[in-house]
């Protein structure tokens, strides 16, 4: 008798649990009709702790709900991005029960949903970055990847969004899933512009394309191919481990990197730049020279290894690959305004000595020697900003260098001549 009162019992309590998920669910229910979600949430939290006892279709409604609550809650802008992630994962496990158990009442509507959440977290990502908030903007791209992981772009994009933020750990976990799962973001894009308000569209095929073309809708069709984004992704993992202190892990990471990526200069690039911040000059111009013997007449890469150079203070060699650069191509106008920049490094440091002289005779002698040094620098700088402003005159940099220039060295008619052939 007693077992039979327990069985009894313990029938009555599942069903006690049972009545009140239907209660709480029926009640959530009502307030999402009536517009109130956080009433439907309030509801669904009391029936959570209920819900591992409750039959799979039972589970599947409470996930749909609480995944309509969530969005109902975005919506309204309440706490809109973690609630668009949270109705995001309600979702997905509506649709794993319902896999799971071969039913799909509500799949339909959740994946039209998610959709739609998708949209307003990337939406919401593009404006975070557009504001500087680049934490907030990578946390919503990884979410929209994890929703469909077919969409390695957006992994991609929240790894860039991180370094960006200088969130240097989250970044470095992104960028190891990418390696992982082989990620390339080699692509043809197709667009066309569109007649009704100008801007360009991308389609998925060239034939979708096209026949937007040829219905009148669009013109200009564009096909443009999308290089492969390895060689990038391996080269910031050693950054962000060389900006880390990890200078090992940096040169392990590069020699992955070119290992999987043997043509892709600018991996080279960067191991002989990390050899160089690492004052390991035998390796640094030993990867110079492999540079150079494969692509000899790059201006490209000689102004890169100049670029490299002056950042190492290293100005000898700097001067000298800017030079090959504009013996290569005379028209290159940032290696000219690099050379004025490197020729003008050294007025500062006359500049901060000349501020330190006093009134005395063996100050004023200085002061003549270092004003002449002065001068000749600012005369040796003149031939390459003047260059760099007859191939680019409307180049900000180069003008207000070259007035300067001009201004210190007195020269009142060049001076003038310059301002207004700004101003025409």
């Amino acid at each position: 008798m007693k077992s039979k009162y327990l069985l009894l019992a313990s029938a009555f309590l599942i069903s006690g649990i049972s009545f009140a998920q239907k209660d709480e669910m029926k009640a959530a229910e009502k307030a999402l009709k009536n517009g109130n979600p956080a009433e439907a949430k309030t509801s669904l939290e009391k029936a959570e702790s209920l819900i591992s006892n409750a039959d799979e279709s039972q589970k599947a409604q409470f996930y749909f709900l609480k995944g309509n609550a969530y969005l109902g809650l975005a919506d309204k802008r309440v706490d809109e991005g973690n609630n668009l992630i949270q109705a995001a994962k309600s979702y997905n496990q509506l649709i794993a029960t319902e896999q799971a158990s071969k039913k799909s009442k509500y799949t339909k509507e959740a994946e039209a949903s998610l959709a739609k959440v998708k949209n307003q977290l990337v939406n919401m990502a593009i404006d975070d970055n557009k504001q500087k908030r680049f934490k907030e903007g990578a946390e919503k791209l990884y979410e929209t990847y994890l929703l469909d992981k077919k969409d390695t772009l957006y992994l991609y994009y929240a790894a860039s969004s991180a370094v960006n933020g200088q969130e240097y750990d989250t970044a470095l976990k992104y960028y190891d899933e990418l390696k992982k799962i082989n990620y390339s973001g080699k692509a043809t894009i197709y667009s066309a512009k569109s007649k009704a308000n100008g801007e360009y569209q991308n389609f998925k095929t060239a034939a979708e394309r096209d026949k937007m073309v040829k219905l009148g809708t669009h013109e200009a069709p564009k096909t443009e191919k999308e290089a492969s984004k390895r060689g990038e992704i391996y080269r910031n993992i050693a950054l962000i481990y060389n900006n880390k202190g990890d200078v090992e892990a940096a040169k392990k990471a590069l020699v992955d990197a070119r290992a999987a990526n043997p043509d892709d200069v600018s991996l080279t690039m960067t191991q002989a730049d990390l050899y160089l911040k690492s004052n390991d000059v035998a390796n640094y111009k030993k990867l110079v020279g492999e540079i150079i013997e494969k692509n000899p007449t790059d201006p490209n890469l000689f102004y890169n290894l100049g670029v490299l150079s002056a950042q190492a203070k290293e100005n000898a060699e700097a001067e000298k690959y800017y030079k090959k650069t504009i013996e290569l191509d005379p028209n290159y106008v940032n290696a000219y305004l690099n050379l004025s920049v490197l020729k003008l490094e050294s007025d500062a440091t006359i500049v901060e000595e000349i501020n330190k002289l006093g009134t005395s005779q063996k100050d004023n002698k200085r002061y003549e020697v270092l004003k002449a040094k002065r001068e000749e620098i600012f005369k040796s700088t003149l031939p390459y900003l003047e260059k760099a402003n007859k191939l680019d005159p409307k180049n900000e940099d180069v003008y207000k260098t070259l007035l300067n220039v001009y201004n210190y060295l007195e020269m009142t008619s060049e001076a003038k001549a310059l301002k207004a052939a700004k101003n025409n």
